[in-house]
């Protein structure tokens, strides 16, 4: 697991699929390829996507890449009349769901943000700062504090306002403050103001009294009074969770409380092969951050068993990318509405940049 390995993961196995996926008919990129390479050029096109794809080829530096994608965004995703981004258009461009969902949001937060940090461009500076305030008009409970899920084209309530049909239908969620907050501290690193600043140390203090339970676990959904909804927990956010909160932390100048790094306390199951991609993934980068802390020999150890896990059982050697899990089932997709090139390559990026603190 060194800065080499990554690097050759980065950019010859992970970057080279998604460039070869360019659809030179309709723009863009193709919103889907099954598991056995399959393109589905019809496929709708969500949010998520499209932004993980600018936020990937900005940090990566790939910026013809990332022009393009952008260009795509602003003529297709965003909503011209009512602000915001499109959950999801057809492959033509067209919308064909028009929500809000204020992750999505988030993460067009987080792209445009990290191509205005690698490009210096303005204009995507502001585009960042104005989803900022989007979300900020639309999204903040300023009763019991937080953020909404949410609410449909016009910004007005929406009945169901689930991620995915994986989802509870409530009205808070773990995972959606988790991406606000780490969309907040990209934007920070380059536009330095007050009111972001404080808008991310009351994200840190929303995981840290209301997010972050007693048994050591994230609650993953809850009531507008922080009323958790879920008995159940990820080990995948847990450890995501453990590092994006510390980052978000030094970025504003404090420290995380201990309970934010004690998320990567839970030996992580990489016996359990139907997991997603996206889990060993956080996890590399989980503990690797937690040795950075506490110099913990078995946090290295278990760094490098998942990045074993990950280069032996979902690393597609011969195509590119990864598989969805270690199955490798051809129904699962290798690109698709959420089957995107984040957890991977930030995980990439994150083993370059803290290796030569390790060493």
């Amino acid at each position: 697991m060194t800065a080499q390995e990554a690097e050759y993961c980065l950019y010859h196995n992970i970057l080279p699929y998604w460039v070869r996926l360019r659809d030179d008919e309709h723009g863009g990129y193709y919103g889907q390829v099954r598991g056995d390479e399959t393109i589905i050029p019809t496929a709708e096109r969500s949010a998520i996507l499209y932004a993980r794809l600018l936020w990937t080829f900005s940090a990566c530096k790939m910026i013809e890449e990332a022009d393009r994608v952008k260009d795509y965004i602003l003529d297709h995703f965003i909503d011209k009349q009512y602000g915001g981004a499109y959950w999801a258009v057809d492959y033509m461009g067209q919308p064909i769901a028009t929500k809000k969902q204020f992750y999505a949001q988030a993460f067009m937060l987080y792209a445009f943000s990290e191509y205005a940090r690698i490009t210096k461009d303005d204009a995507a500076l502001q585009m960042a700062i104005q989803f900022y305030r989007w979300i900020k008009h639309y999204a903040i409970d300023h009763v019991h504090g937080g953020y909404w899920e949410a609410t449909n084209q016009q910004w007005q309530p929406l009945t169901d306002v689930r991620l995915s049909d994986k989802d509870e239908n409530t009205c808070k969620s773990q995972n959606t403050h988790l991406h606000i907050m780490e969309a907040y501290t990209n934007l920070y690193q380059i536009w330095p103001d007050d009111e972001l600043k404080n808008d991310i140390a009351h994200l840190i203090q929303v995981f840290e009294q209301h997010i972050i339970l007693p048994n050591g676990h994230l609650g993953l959904f809850f009531n507008a009074d922080w009323q958790v909804t879920s008995n159940t927990f990820s080990y995948g956010h847990d450890i995501e969770c453990s590092w994006l909160i510390d980052e978000a932390a030094q970025t504003i100048g404090i420290n995380a409380n201990e309970s934010v790094l004690r998320l990567s306390d839970h030996p992580f199951p990489l016996s359990n092969m139907t997991m997603d991609w996206w889990e060993p993934a956080e996890a590399v980068v989980g503990y690797l951050n937690r040795y950075k802390h506490f110099h913990d020999e078995q946090a290295w150890q278990h760094a490098q068993a998942a990045w074993n896990y990950i280069n032996n059982h979902l690393i597609d050697h011969q195509h590119g990318e990864w598989f969805w899990s270690a199955q490798h089932l051809t129904n699962n997709d290798k690109a698709g509405f959420w089957k995107c090139p984040y957890h991977n390559s930030r995980m990439c990026l994150q083993i370059i940049k803290i290796n030569p603190i390790l060493q």
